[in-house]
């Protein structure tokens, strides 16, 4: 009988912590749906700014910034030097330097988008050398070259030739 009650209790245990465990994922849906009422205490939703705030913070990455007029001047002298672009440079990317940039990327065999990319800046001489070109790949370092982590020695004299 002292089997059957101890079963018993162990089983409404699991049962009720299967119950919290199956509930927990609907609270947080209840929590991060949209409220339409405003009965809501304060402190719900303060959670749902804070796990909002959260999750978007894990998603945003780090966005491109427009060129400067300055850099989009060299961009179009780079261009204008080629013979694709026309005009003097403005520091405005306008329809003109659109077009001079397609027909620059077009003659060097790259997509004529018309946008900056890392390909057609290092072909006018204005990126550097790694863009576009995939992952860094890191140096080797003491630990990583094996063993024989010291200087290495130094090559033996060459042989001499045979004589004639």
């Amino acid at each position: 009988m002292l089997k059957r009650a101890s079963l018993f209790l162990f089983g409404a245990a699991l049962l009720a912590s299967a119950a919290l465990v199956v509930s927990a994922p609907a609270e947080a849906a209840r929590l991060s749906a949209p409220q339409t009422s405003s009965t809501n205490s304060g402190s719900t939703a303060k959670k749902k700014k804070h796990v909002s705030s959260k999750s978007k913070k894990k998603t945003k990455g780090h966005a491109q910034t427009a060129p400067t007029p300055d850099r989009i001047k060299e961009i179009q002298a780079a261009l204008q030097k080629d013979g694709s672009y026309e005009g003097e440079p403005t520091g405005k990317w306008d329809p003109a330097t659109v077009d001079a940039m397609k027909k620059f990327q077009d003659k060097n065999g790259f997509s004529p988008t018309g946008k900056i990319d890392a390909l057609s800046l290092n072909k006018l001489g204005l990126g550097s050398d790694t863009a576009g070109k995939g992952a860094p790949v890191p140096a080797a370092t003491a630990s990583s070259a094996g063993p024989a982590a010291g200087p290495s020695p130094a090559p033996a004299p060459p042989a001499d030739p045979p004589a004639q």
